[in-house]
């Protein structure tokens, strides 16, 4: 689609919401695109990595498009379409390829959420990230749930209680964002962090990172019995014995992805 760009480089795959003049906001179309190739690339065996980002140097994403939320098929037909963006974050989460946000801009709302949804954030000195609906009679419910498994209480419910931003400065202090840099360094610094992680064993990536999410709200007994389950799979892939082997004989691992 023209609003969604797909670039492949190597083995990182970077999806761009190319709508600059609606400051990047999630049209359906765009919310459905990205839940798509989301998926689709997770299945490609030449993608490593995935990188989420905006067009432009201003705006990562504004959230939802609020013009394109009037149409003609009732309030609950609005209700279903809403929808789309829960299959979204649920997409993010299960992707079975690593995700990096490029905060290139302002996050807020719905791009807030899309943000915390990626495994790695890197933001540019210039971006700002909240919450601002309730200036609108709005309360950000869908993201919420990424939220408060991304940063404390207190900060979610003070943001979105009141709206506010917290700027890039303060974003890794609050746990929002892993990395903060100047704006002309932002793209060799994800490009440099993607070509990292697009060099390890796709196989593992994709365990060890579904291991993470799958046991992030487990009880401690729960967690530690699934993820002692894991690893014995871990231990027996294909990969890991390469990984093991090309250690001990000084080369460099030839993944195979199993």
């Amino acid at each position: 689609m023209d609003e969604l760009l797909v670039e492949k480089r190597d083995r990182v795959a970077t999806l761009t919401i190319d709508r600059p003049q609606r400051r990047n906001a999630l049209s359906r179309a765009v919310v459905v695109g990205l839940t798509e190739q989301i998926e689709a690339l997770g299945e490609d065996p030449e993608v490593g990595v995935i990188v989420l980002t905006g067009a432009g140097d201003k705006t990562f994403c504004a959230g939802g498009d609020l013009g394109d939320q009037v149409g003609d098929a009732g309030p609950l037909g609005m209700h279903h379409d809403r929808g789309a963006f829960v299959e979204l974050l649920r997409a993010q989460r299960s992707s079975k390829r690593p995700l990096i946000a490029r905060v290139n801009g302002h996050a807020l709302g719905g791009g807030f959420g899309l943000a915390l949804g990626c495994d790695i954030v890197v933001a540019a000195d210039h971006a700002t990230f909240g919450m601002p609906e309730i200036k609108v009679g709005l309360f950000p419910m869908m993201i919420m749930a990424v939220v408060a498994r991304n940063i404390g209480r207190k900060l979610a419910t003070e943001l979105m209680l009141t709206g506010d931003r917290v700027p890039a400065a303060r974003a890794v202090e609050y746990g929002i964002a892993n990395r903060v840099v100047p704006a002309d360094e932002l793209d060799a610094t994800v490009d440099a962090l993607a070509d990292r992680v697009a060099g390890f064993s796709p196989a593992i990536l994709r365990l060890g990172r579904e291991a993470f999410y799958r046991t992030q709200d487990m009880n401690f007994d729960e967690a530690l019995y699934t993820l002692h389950s894991m690893l014995t799979v871990n231990a027996l892939s294909e990969d890991t014995a390469e990984g093991v082997t090309a250690f001990f004989t000084g080369r460099k691992p030839e993944w195979k992805g199993r």
